[in-house]
């Protein structure tokens, strides 16, 4: 479960942002919708625990963001946020299910080979693990990106513009594979995105 209270953010000699609260059960998936400039990355960035807010809290699984610092801030995002970003960043000289086994060991986890086979295979990736991420596809990369947000069963799952890209066939199919796949985990979803055809898509919004 994720909420956010009274949430600001103030840039040194910059703009000041102020957002609005956020309630997001488990097992729901939420558009946070805004034009560019709206300060969307930037309350992403807050509920992700990567920014400091200027006022105000987040609480993932009861637990107050604002309360961790340093090795535990890093140890709890570890295990319980899941991170897509709009271009997914490998570690290029590993393989894929090598970059997997990294997340769960960066997380403080044990290996569980089981779990992270398992995932590829529901992500048709399994005949990819031992393949090295520049040989895949944009689509198979992004792919993968979501099996390593997943690796560690995060109560919170973040994507960032993950269609700004697509066409809205592939657009679809995105948003299907990642509201099913937080819903096995039991994920909280937040999509962060100015793509207006997910409205369509996902009846719970939140607009900056």
């Amino acid at each position: 479960m994720l909420t956010s209270k009274d949430l600001s953010f103030q840039y040194p000699d910059g703009e000041r942002f102020q957002f609005p609260d956020l309630s997001c059960g488990a097992g729901e998936t939420r558009l946070l919708l805004g034009k560019s400039g709206s300060g969307k990355t930037t309350m992403l960035q807050l509920l992700a625990g990567l920014r400091r807010p200027a006022s105000g809290d987040v609480i993932i699984n009861g637990q107050s963001l604002g309360a961790l610092s340093g090795t535990a801030l890093d140890e709890f995002r570890g295990k319980h946020i899941g991170m897509i970003f709009q271009t997914a960043h490998f570690v290029r000289a590993l393989t894929v299910a090598e970059n997997l086994r990294l997340a769960q060991q960066l997380s403080g986890k044990a290996f569980a080979a089981s779990r992270m086979y398992g995932l590829l295979e529901q992500l048709d990736l399994q005949h990819k693990a031992n393949a090295l991420p520049g040989k895949l596809s944009v689509g198979q990369q992004q792919r993968v990106a979501i099996a390593r947000a997943l690796i560690n069963e995060p109560a919170v799952l973040f994507a960032d513009e993950p269609t700004s890209a697509l066409d809205d066939e592939n657009t679809a199919q995105v948003v299907s594979l990642l509201t099913e796949q937080a819903k096995m985990v039991g994920a909280t979803l937040l999509i962060v995105t100015h793509d207006n055809r997910l409205t369509s898509l996902i009846p719970q919004q939140t607009r900056l």
